[in-house]
């Protein structure tokens, strides 16, 4: 059953919550929600089994997350602020963030700001050059294109730099209205890039020494190795971890054993 978390400017936040145990809230990452992705569903229950209280939350302006753009990274972290003290019964209490592509980035940003984070689990974070210009360059014309209205060159814009078939695959499928309709709940996706571009990731992550898990697939695009290679040289407690799995996804149950192995160590 659907459950409501009030974020700091009164927005509500949808979220499913299964299982019993310490919680891990699942940060997806760009055109994902609920409804529109049966995979995460899927390992979240799969990771429930292993003793754990998940959330799976539609982020703002998706799914039953409606928002008004402009959507920004900071209502993101607000958003997410919300559902970790929801889910905390005590100011001593932590919660395990999984984050998955660019809400591995906001994953990243969240436990920077000092919320209550026991640990990460990122999975293939789409980290640019570091200190590179491209994050703010991409965010401009993302944005430009959001305040123009046209929801189709939105989706072609933010997906220009993946493989060609993936937005091909897209345009023909069913799903293509759903995408160009959650346009503007992108721009943070695209803002928090930047940011991890904004200054040295040893300024920007100082203060994420939490345990974390940034892990790859064995058939991953190319310029995922050298961004998840950046977090493990940048954060303290770092390790990286490869598994079976390609083209940016994942086996659920594969997923969700993995992540409950490195949460319980």
């Amino acid at each position: 059953m659907t459950e409501y978390v009030t974020s700091a400017d009164g927005t509500r936040i949808a979220f499913d919550r299964v299982g019993s145990g310490p919680p891990v809230i699942l940060v997806i990452g760009a055109m994902q929600f609920r409804a529109f992705d049966p995979t995460t569903t899927e390992m979240a229950t799969a990771l429930a089994s292993h003793g754990f209280t998940v959330v799976h939350y539609d982020r703002r302006g998706r799914g039953e997350s409606p928002a008004d753009p402009p959507i920004t990274l900071e209502q993101t972290l607000d958003d997410l602020r919300a559902l970790v003290a929801d889910v905390t019964e005590g100011a001593d209490d932590a919660v395990a963030l999984f984050g998955s592509s660019s809400g591995g980035a906001i994953s990243l940003a969240a436990a920077a700001s000092g919320m209550p984070i026991s640990k990460l689990v990122l999975w293939e974070v789409p980290l640019s050059e570091e200190l590179g210009g491209d994050g703010a360059e991409f965010l401009a014309g993302l944005r430009e294109r959001i305040a123009a209205g046209d929801g189709d060159a939105t989706i072609e814009y933010f997906m220009k730099d993946m493989p060609r078939e993936w937005l091909e695959g897209a345009k023909a499928g069913p799903g293509w209205p759903i995408m160009t309709a959650m346009g503007p709940s992108l721009e943070p996706d695209a803002e928090v890039l930047a940011w991890t571009q904004s200054a040295p990731r040893a300024e920007l992550l100082a203060d994420v020494t939490q345990p974390t898990l940034a892990l790859i697939g064995d058939e991953t695009l190319d310029f995922m190795v050298p961004a998840a290679e950046s977090i493990v040289a940048t954060l303290p407690n770092a390790q990286l971890r490869t598994i079976p799995a390609a083209e940016h996804t994942w086996e659920p149950k594969q997923m969700a054993l993995t992540i409950a192995e490195f949460l319980v160590d």
